[in-house]
């Protein structure tokens, strides 16, 4: 496939919802790629509503709200997938995660999760997301972007591989900078400044 990488802005909220909605993207459902950004109690839930659209209606006004909190992948038309990155403090919960919290105090973009439908994965979607992603971080300012893959041999069908596999992020040239749980490290990659036009 060849794909074409965009930010998630509000007239394409529609697409999200499309990714969000096909087959093999029910944790997505629930989750809305808020997990990470939210930390400690949060408030009962209003009657009438649940968690995940609770969640939705964040994600929605994040948004709305800009900047684009993450990336969508197309095949022509169609959307294919999805990853949603940004500033690492945006991410509450990642400060508090015994496993993934910071390894230092440097500024740093943080990669968290890739939606890709059943339909279209094996076919290179989760590894142009990356590729988009890094490029999104670099055009952004960021200097160093960080990751939390999944370090196993075989691939398993649990909701951490959401996160991605360390054999994505290590042709990407991530490089391991911390592992405190055997399967779960910390890759980093260094990134260069865009060139300036005309340069």
């Amino acid at each position: 496939m060849k794909l074409r990488i965009e930010p998630l802005t509000p007239e394409r909220w529609p697409d999200l919802e499309a990714v969000f909605g096909a087959r093999g993207c029910s944790v997505a459902r629930g989750c809305w790629c808020m997990y990470y950004r939210l930390s400690g109690r949060q408030p009962p839930l209003q009657a009438g509503t649940t968690a995940a659209r609770r969640n939705r209606a964040a994600l929605k006004a994040l948004v709305d709200a800009g900047p684009p909190p993450g990336l969508l992948a197309y095949d022509g038309e169609t959307p294919v997938g999805w990853v949603t990155l940004a500033p690492r403090d945006q991410f509450a919960k990642l400060a508090k995660s015994p496993v993934i919290k910071p390894v230092d105090e440097q500024p740093v973009w943080s990669i968290v999760c890739f939606v890709v439908p059943s339909e279209f994965r094996g076919r290179g979607v989760a590894r142009s997301l990356l590729d988009g992603a890094v490029a999104w971080a670099r055009q952004q300012g960021a200097r160093l972007v960080e990751a939390y893959p999944v370090d196993r041999e075989t691939r398993g069908d649990d909701e951490n591989m959401w996160f991605g596999a360390k054999s994505m992020f290590d042709r990407a040239g991530f490089v391991e900078v911390a592992r405190r749980k055997p399967q779960r490290p910390i890759v980093r990659r260094a990134l260069r400044p865009p060139r300036a036009k005309g340069g």
